[in-house]
């Protein structure tokens, strides 16, 4: 039988044509107005202001001005590095934002994988609608609250105290009561809210996956193991990176709130320090000095973070 011999000629394939800059904009120019807002924000109130930490190297005088304040360089850092209560401002950022990052992240994880495994929809709605109500409060309502809650006189958690035969305690003047008080205020105003992202991820759970579990004979503790979590850890990792950045950024406002002179030694942070010193003292250099050693700290907590993250399970950010 004679072989036929088949020549094979390389066949060309088209290559896409590149469009220039202006095309591209005429033809997506509806996606780049949906995005024009947003990216006005971040120019605006995120990026420009950026310009404002000049001043943390210069005398700053109001009536000057940025650029017509003299410069010192790194006197305002080298001051507040020799301040005796860099240690104490130091430590406690650091061990609110640990006690706030190890504490308030697992609670939403938790609950989110013990929502997905309410079978009554309407007990479900109910438990989620509630959890989610703190979130919709100001920080303002929510130290109230729990000022109110803690309350010696009539708050609740000391009437529960004194109803069990114990002596009450006024937990708000107390050192070592604050961080405890923080962060349960903190779990409980924000688990519900943190907790959307989780359930999200478990919705896109394939859930055949849970069907083959059910016919190998895994229960509900079995299936969440083996299955929930592992789908989730991706979503887990990525969040976890981004909260360790926010380690030494915690929010002053609630913290100014609930501190008063005698929790200083524990409750005053970094934020709460920029604040006196800004706008009480007036000594606006050495509060943006504070400020920017503040913000250098998280970004380092976050390069360290993510690295770790993708040498161990190869989940990072960038």
């Amino acid at each position: 039988m004679a072989s036929l011999k088949i020549d094979k000629k390389p066949v060309a394939v088209p290559q896409p044509k590149k469009l220039s800059l202006m095309k591209k904009v005429k033809r997506d120019w509806q996606l780049l107005l949906i995005l024009l807002p947003g990216l006005i924000f971040y120019i605006i109130f995120r990026y420009g202001p950026m310009y404002g930490m000049v001043i943390a190297f210069k005398d700053y005088n109001v009536y000057k001005g940025i650029i017509n304040s003299p410069w010192v360089g790194l006197k305002h850092f080298r001051n507040f590095f020799t301040d005796p209560a860099f240690i104490k401002l130091f430590r406690n950022t650091f061990m609110l934002g640990i006690y706030n990052l190890f504490f308030t992240f697992p609670f939403p994880i938790l609950f989110a994988i013990l929502l997905n495994e309410i079978r009554n929809i309407k007990f479900k709605k109910a438990v989620q609608t509630a959890s989610y109500l703190p979130s919709f409060l100001s920080i303002v309502i929510i130290s109230s609250m729990v000022i109110d809650f803690l309350s010696p006189s009539n708050g609740i958690i000391n009437n529960i105290i004194a109803f069990l035969g114990m002596e009450k305690i006024y937990f708000m003047i107390r050192p070592e009561w604050f961080r405890t008080v923080y962060v349960a205020s903190e779990v409980w105003a924000r688990m519900g809210f943190d907790a959307i992202l989780f359930i999200a991820a478990i919705t896109g759970i394939d859930q055949a996956l849970y069907e083959a579990a059910e016919l190998d004979g895994c229960g509900r503790l079995k299936k969440m193991w083996y299955i929930t979590i592992p789908s989730i850890l991706p979503t887990i990792a990525t969040l976890f990176i981004l909260k360790s950045g926010s380690v030494f950024r915690i929010g002053f406002e609630k913290v100014l709130l609930l501190y008063n002179p005698a929790t200083y030694e524990v409750a005053d942070i970094f934020a709460t320090y920029v604040y006196r010193k800004g706008f009480e003292d007036m000594n606006y250099s050495y509060a943006a000095a504070v400020g920017l050693f503040e913000s250098i700290v998280a970004l380092t907590m976050l390069l360290i973070t993510n690295a770790i993250s993708k040498k161990l399970s190869e989940q990072s950010i960038w």
